[in-house]
């Protein structure tokens, strides 16, 4: 059913009259007298709303008092037979149109105390209590005088939910942490709705080109809003082969989840990033992670492995009838997420989150380092909080993540990771570059394929050796697991029995390793890249009397570590930096660390690594305070172009 709102005229008295009865206690009812003068007054404006359709029957009415700088909603009345139908909704909403087209600041009301459904209905909504007014309907009927400051709506640093509908009145979900809109006044009331303490949740019946759904998300995009689907989602779910491409990420996650589904098609409803199926939550959160919209359903089909055959945005009126009681807990729980909040003496453009862990003894950056990354980002206009993954709760309340703790595709970093992109945010380390610096085997595999001077190497699977084939490498060998990191799960081996006893060992953890030829030097270069161009150089030397540029002795937690020079990039042999940006080119445009080795004249690439260090008086000996700046201002770039609506349109 579909409402219309008009102005009151004198033959609404009658109605007026059996509404209040209707819809108030008798404390809380005007009486005749006072409903004509609200009729009659300059200053009050009634508003009715009426089906639209040709009975015309009316359903509720809002009643405004106009000051010089506030408008006061002195009552919203809806018929018993016609509430949660979203009338409500549409006589405020009137008064936030009225309000903000006339210029007024702020918008006041008065509501029964008694009354916590109707006052955390206001608190959804945005406004915020003032006091409260005792005796003020009667001896022991208090009120709560609430506020919404219209042209500061944000004073305490939160992000404002916004969801906007082609049918407001249609949601009917209590108790959801977000406002309700129509479509048509988020779009034509670009005063009211430009705020970047927005964010919207696009729920219109229809994303095609051109409609009102599109427009929405193309519209937030442009007031730099975060907006759910974005213009490239909503581009992706047009285009198979993309669709299938972004899945790759999650295929062991699809293919975990549908091994015992018998059959050859699945199709599976996602909902606010979960879904009524029993036992495939974590595939629906998945699911939601790379596609990052409210409601969507996701068609499977098997041929030799189990793929994407189709994905379709759901319209919130047709929801199964059914399912509707678990969508509204889904909803709640979505947008009732802890929110990340601080009290901040200073305004700042962007919020970027910096990911550590206190507990980690041998972190990227150490304490000094991370004081200048917040030092230089506050200076760029950036306010920088330390988190910890205890708070993936409150990612989205940022513009940006920059990851300070060591990266690891099967813990809570990655993970981390991939929300805050799902989200919107700038990332680095990006979850792309995370998987493919976290494996060996991709490495060698997609170095070798474009002409990168890599060690010679072997991979080698589970049960496919021998103690013959074994017999025919060249030693020594250095055995490397697929996601080893800083000289663990490395060995070198220097015959085919020690290399028969490190693979049987390695071979309980992965499926899977890569034996490479040992090239043995004093020391490695380590070039610091940061958007396809260099930051920094370093020669990290071998530890003493050892092989490896990190000693960990007998398995211990205990660090051992090799000397190590700064240099000025400019210093740095040619070739061994033209090789580094080779190298991380095929990898991405974050910020990685390259080890090379340059032997006889060559330059051979050991690995690229994704959040390389970057400590006080090591990495900054040379560029001091200027490396954390260009850091930072690269986040603060991102943030800009991500932004930038027409790289949303063209990319």
């Amino acid at each position: 059913m579909k409402f219309n709102i008009r102005r009151s005229i004198a033959e609404d008295l009658d109605f007026l009259i059996s509404l209040e009865k209707q819809a108030f206690p008798i404390f809380q009812q005007s009486s005749r007298k006072s409903i004509l003068n609200s009729l009659n007054s300059i200053f009050q404006e009634v508003w009715i709303s009426e089906t639209n359709d040709v009975e015309k029957n009316k359903t509720g009415v809002l009643v405004l008092f106009k000051y010089k700088k506030t408008i006061r909603i002195f009552s919203i009345a809806v018929l018993p037979d016609f509430q949660k139908m979203g009338v409500g909704k549409l006589l405020l909403h009137q008064a936030f149109q009225i309000a903000n087209n006339q210029g007024y600041q702020k918008i006041t009301l008065e509501v029964n105390s008694d009354d916590e459904k109707l006052v955390q209905w206001y608190t959804q909504n945005g406004f915020i209590p003032l006091t409260v007014i005792q005796n003020y309907y009667m001896d022991g009927k208090n009120a709560i005088k609430m506020v919404y400051h219209l042209n500061d709506s944000n004073k305490d640093g939160k992000l404002r939910n916004l969801i906007v509908m082609n049918h407001p009145f249609k949601w009917t979900f209590d108790d959801i942490n977000a406002s309700v809109i129509p479509v048509k006044e988020f779009i034509s009331n670009a005063s009211m709705y430009s705020g970047t303490d927005l964010r919207i949740f696009n729920l219109c019946s229809s994303y095609e080109y051109q409609s009102f759904g599109y427009y929405v998300s193309l519209l937030a995009s442009a007031r730099g809003q975060r907006v759910v689907p974005s213009i490239t989602t909503l581009r992706d779910f047009r285009i198979l082969p993309v669709i299938r491409s972004i899945a790759s990420d999650i295929e062991e996650v699809i293919k975990h989840s549908l091994n015992k589904m018998q059959g050859s098609k699945f199709s599976i409803n996602v909902y606010f990033g979960q879904t009524t199926l029993p036992g495939f939550n974590k595939l629906a959160k998945n699911l939601y992670q790379i596609f990052q919209a409210p409601l969507f359903k996701v068609d499977f089909t098997l041929n030799d492995n189990w793929a994407i055959r189709d994905i379709k945005v759901l319209n919130f009126e047709r929801l199964p009838a059914e399912e509707l009681p678990y969508i509204q807990e889904f909803a709640r729980n979505y947008f009732n997420k802890k929110r990340f909040n601080k009290t901040r003496l200073k305004t700042f453009k962007y919020d970027v989150a910096i990911l550590v862990n206190a507990e980690e003894k041998t972190p990227p950056s150490c304490s000094i380092a991370l004081s200048k990354f917040k030092a230089a980002g506050n200076k760029l206009g950036m306010y920088v909080e330390f988190i910890s993954k205890s708070d993936i709760d409150k990612i989205n309340e940022f513009d940006a993540l920059f990851i300070r703790e060591t990266t690891s595709v099967n813990d809570h970093t990655y993970e981390l990771s991939r929300i805050a992109y799902a989200e919107g945010l700038v990332v680095i380390d990006d979850p792309w570059s995370i998987v493919r610096c976290s494996n060996k085997i991709y490495q060698n595999e997609i170095f070798s394929k474009n002409k990168i001077l890599v060690p010679k190497a072997t991979v080698i699977t589970k049960n496919s050796f021998s103690n013959k084939s074994l017999q025919e490498l060249n030693y020594p060998l250095v055995i490397k697991q697929p996601d080893s990191a800083f000289s663990i799960g490395i060995k070198k081996v220097e015959n085919p029995e020690e290399a028969f006893t490190v693979l049987t060992e390695l071979f309980k953890k992965t499926d899977m390793v890569i034996c490479q030829e040992f090239l043995y030097s004093d020391f490695d270069w380590r070039i610091g890249i940061l958007d396809n161009a260099p930051l920094f150089a370093c020669k990290y030397y071998m530890s003493k009397g050892h092989w490896q540029i990190y000693n960990w002795k007998d398995g211990s937690d205990e660090e051992n570590a090799g000397d190590w020079q700064t240099f000025s990039v400019s210093d740095v042999p040619e070739e061994i930096v033209k090789t580094a940006l080779q190298a991380t080119a095929l990898i991405g445009d974050g910020l990685y660390g390259v080890d090379l080795k340059m032997i006889d004249g060559k330059v051979y690439v050991i690995e690229v690594n994704d959040n390389p260090n970057i400590d006080y008086g090591i990495e900054d000996l040379f560029l001091k305070d200027k490396i954390y700046a260009r850091i930072m201002e690269s986040l603060f770039k991102r943030i800009e172009i991500s932004r930038n609506i027409q790289r949303l349109i063209t990319e």
